[in-house]
This record gives structure tokens, sequence and C-alpha cells, in this order.
């Protein structure tokens, strides 16, 4: 008896092959029924035929010079960065599977990898066709694959060997998500392979999944004031699911990640330093900075749509760790300014200050000691 595997993907394959021959081919068809196939991989078929593309040509991936995979790394430090960790989870979660990650930027230039599998056959010579700094691996230069459809359609996709436009890269199965940046551009995409392996379309959840991990690492890497986790009420538990806002010390968003966007009805693209704490939510922005101050943990936002969202705010980066230091030469500053002011009369300057001769005593101890 057949295993239903087995059974699954005989028909896989025969299903993808009658697509190519009725949409690459043009062959007429036999059944009364079109084959079904993908809109966004009939697509990327298409621009392949309008390009001049054929399935039998021969595919380059061709060396890459010294220079060129280090310029492609030097322009992507930030995300390489904000990737590593997250290549790193991949490769142990993927690694009974053979298939290896390869992060591009937005021009489908390869600018970092994960563990790649063991093997000198054939196998790992076609994974390391690809796997390699500075390779182009757009559509332009290797026609239809996960990562040039990522790029095109900014959507995560599966595809699978014969579904892949030229001949020579039908031993791929590709899953891939797209990464946009803290201003909403698309930065690149992340990409899982495996050469002549079993199909494993869960790894298109897989794959979006960790592009967002590494949208968040990169986000919460920029510099800003504040940085605001919200989600809606009883949502907030930290995980990549929660939306992030980076704010300005003037209050203007500078960052946000796609959950965010999603949540405050932002499109792509659309969300910059033009816009105000204020346009996303109906309190003022200083009263977001008040609450970082008080230790606040959980705050409930009103939006101008009516809804509510629960957030909670952090000093971001070294801002975090310097806040309380200001503070503090701050009220030395008003302490020692009233203490001048009385000639020296501490009562009278605590009286002023409203707070006690302790404290005022404490002070200008401390001032002494230093």
């Amino acid at each position: 008896m057949t295993a239903p595997s087995s059974l699954r993907a005989t028909e896989r394959s025969a299903a993808i092959a009658r697509a190519r021959r009725e949409w690459i081919e043009g062959e007429p068809l036999r059944e009364t029924t079109p084959s079904r196939i993908e809109p966004w991989l009939l697509r990327s078929w298409q621009r392949c035929l309008d390009a001049g593309q054929r399935p039998q040509q021969r595919v380059d991936f061709g060396p890459v010079p010294a220079w060129a995979a280090r310029d492609a790394a030097e322009r992507n430090r930030a995300l390489v960065k904000a990737a590593r960790p997250v290549l790193e989870r991949l490769s142990h979660a993927i690694a009974d599977t053979h298939y290896f990650a390869i992060l591009t930027d937005a021009e489908g230039i390869v600018v970092a990898l994960g563990a790649l599998p063991d093997g000198s056959d054939a196998s790992a010579r076609h994974a390391r066709d690809i796997a390699r700094i500075g390779v182009d691996l757009s559509e332009r230069a290797v026609g239809t694959t996960a990562i040039g459809a990522v790029l095109a359609e900014r959507e995560s996709v599966w595809i699978h060997r014969g579904e892949h436009f030229f001949d020579a890269t039908s031993v791929y199965s590709c899953a891939g998500a797209p990464l946009f940046g803290p201003q909403g551009e698309l930065i690149g995409m992340l990409d899982l392979t495996g050469v002549q392996v079993q199909e494993r379309p869960e790894l298109r959840h897989l794959a979006a999944s960790s592009a967002r991990s590494i949208e968040n690492a990169l986000l919460q890497s920029q510099p800003c004031e504040l940085l605001l986790q919200i989600a809606w009420p009883g949502g907030l538990s930290g995980g990549d699911a929660e939306g992030l806002l980076c704010i300005d010390a003037d209050g203007q968003v500078t960052g946000a990640n796609a959950a965010a966007r999603h949540m405050l009805h932002q499109p792509l693209g659309a969300l910059g330093p033009a816009v105000q704490c204020s346009d996303l939510f109906a309190l003022q922005p200083q009263m977001l900075f008040d609450a970082a101050r008080r230790g606040e943990a959980l705050l409930e936002l009103p939006l101008w749509s009516g809804l509510r969202v629960q957030a909670r705010l952090r000093w971001n980066g070294q801002r975090r760790a310097a806040a309380p230091a200001r503070l503090r030469e701050v009220e030395d500053a008003l302490i020692r300014k009233a203490v001048d002011e009385a000639r020296g009369n501490v009562a009278e300057a605590a009286r002023t200050l409203g707070i006690s001769r302790a404290t005022v005593y404490r002070k200008i101890a401390g001032r002494h000691a230093g």
C-alpha cells in the first residue's frame, strides 16, 4: 500500500507539471478545468516570460567578488546584527529537516546565512551555489523563487520544486517572508530553503514568525526616547505579536513594527517621523512621558476610533539608565539654588521647596563629600 504522504507528493508533482505545461509552455488544455495555481506564482512566471527568460536556460549563480560581499554586509550591518540571534535559533529548529536560512536585502542580495546542512554530495553543492554572501538571488537573476516572489508580493510564500521557473532551480523547496524596517519600508526577506527534500509548507509560518522577530530586534535597536509595547486589552505578554512604537523626545513616532501598524491602521511605508503620538492616541504625549517617569507598569490608552489598547512604557537604550541620574542632577541643582538664595538657611530653603530639612542636609552633605 502506498503511504499517504507519498501519494500526496506524487499528486503534487503531477499538478505542478501540468501547470507548467499549461502556463509556461502554452500547451492547450485537455481538461475543462484549468490547473489550480497561486496567483502570485503565475505573476512571477509571467514576469520571467516577459523578460525573455526560458525554463531551459542555464542559471549562472556566478562567483562573488570579495569586495561585493563586504559591501553587501556593510550596507546591511544593522539588519544582520538584529538577525543573527534569530538565524541561530532557526538553524537549531530546522537542523533535522536539511533546510537552511538565507537573509537577503531588498534587492535579493544575500547578506547573512544560517548553518548549512552537512554533506559533500550534489545537494550540498546546490546549497553552496546560493548560500554565499553577496550572491544575487533576485527574480531577474534566478527567475521564480521564494526570494523574488516575496520581494515582489511583499507577502510570505511557499514554493516547491518545479514551481521554480528555471529547470535548474527545481531542486529547491523554499519558504519566504518579507522584512520591513521601522518606517514600514521593505528592507529584505528571510528564506528557508531545502535541496531535494520533502515538502514542508509549515515552514512558511516559521519564516514569517522569525521575520517578525528580526523586525522587532531591529526596531528596538533604534535610538528613541520611549518604547511602547501595545496590545488589545488582556493581550500583553511580551511576545513578537505585540505592537512596538518608538517615540522621540518631541512625541513623534520614529518607528513601528508590523503589529503596531495593523493595530493603529497605519499602512506600510506611511508611518514616519511626521506622525505624532497625538495623531494615534487621544492624549497628549507628555502624559506618556510622565507615566514612564512614575514607573507605571501598565496603561490603557484611548484611540481616536473609540477603541482602547494596553501599553507598557519603557525608556529605550541608554535613556532608560540615564534618566534617573539626570533627574537627581536637576533635584540637586534646585536644592543648592534654594540654599544659596536663603543665604545658607536650611530651614527656609526646605520650606521654599516643600521638603524636609533632613533631605536638604543630606544633599548638602553629599555635595561636600563629592
